[in-house]
């Protein structure tokens, strides 16, 4: 009996090698499917936009997570927000490393790992802004904690942490992300609420459910803190919003920031016609 089982599993390997030989096809993966162009639209208008609304200059990112495939996003290569393409956008797995063998070697931003270890310990997340906002900075590097003053930053009210990067790198360091270790300690102090985590002496990173909504909060984190810092300018207590007035307003502002995108994304794409 065992020298008949032998015989009829060598007969089937046997088989199964004439097959695969003569049809390889036959066991191979089903290829991925490609890109959404809307979603690389999407993307490339999200740079743009944030650079003509100056939360952007020659610096800063966005990135989107890969529909596709969770353990993957798409991140432009490194290049100045405003001169995006969608020739440029690149896929990158949660590590940072490029996807595809013909992005191999092409300049990467050194602070990616913002992206990637936000994406693994934030599924909720789907699309992040990283900028230097200027009017967020001077709330990176002082006592005043950037609270919600208008509706339309109601998302501030799920926190806006403080990343000291002086705990994680000491005294001496660039102030960028620029390792896996530092992007796990950012999105550590993010937390698992917060829309915003802001970085001492650098700027803020934004992440949202959506694209969209990651650029409609990167550019009223900026708009709530020049209107913050006009108010302690006039002096006297600011009667901030409320964390039930914050949160409805985050709940509404989901729901009405595709208005401000249409009008950001035609022109942001119209700009590369």
């Amino acid at each position: 009996m065992v020298i008949r089982a032998v015989s009829r599993l060598v007969a089937a390997l046997v088989v199964l090698v004439t097959v695969t030989v003569s049809n390889p096809r036959a066991f191979a993966q089903p290829a991925q499917a490609p890109l959404d162009p809307a979603l690389v639209d999407d993307l490339v208008a999200a740079y743009r936009t944030l650079a003509s609304l100056n939360v952007l200059d020659a610096f800063g990112h966005v990135s989107v997570r890969d529909p596709r495939d969770a353990s993957r996003y798409l991140i432009s290569r490194s290049l100045a927000p405003e001169s995006v393409t969608a020739a440029d956008i690149v896929v990158l797995d949660l590590d940072g490393n490029p996807v595809d063998k013909k992005d191999e070697g092409k300049l990467l931003y050194r602070e990616r790992f913002i992206h990637g270890e936000i994406y693994k310990a934030r599924p909720d997340v789907n699309a992040i802004v990283h900028s230097h906002s200027p009017t967020v900075v001077p709330f990176t590097v002082t006592q005043a904690p950037l609270r919600p003053i208008l509706h339309n930053a109601g998302f501030l009210g799920l926190g806006a942490p403080v990343f000291e990067i002086r705990e994680f790198q000491g005294a001496d360091s660039d102030l960028e992300i620029e390792t896996p270790d530092l992007g796990r300690a950012l999105a550590k102090v993010l937390g698992k609420e917060a829309a915003v985590v802001l970085m001492r002496g650098h700027g803020d990173t934004v992440v949202a459910p959506t694209v969209r909504d990651a650029v409609y909060r990167a550019y009223y984190t900026e708009v709530n803190a020049r209107l913050q810092l006009q108010a302690m300018i006039i002096g006297g207590p600011i009667n901030f919003l409320t964390k039930g007035e914050a949160a409805t307003s985050n709940t509404a502002m989901l729901r009405a920031s595709a208005r401000p995108w249409a009008l950001w994304r035609a022109k942001a794409l119209q700009q590369g016609k």
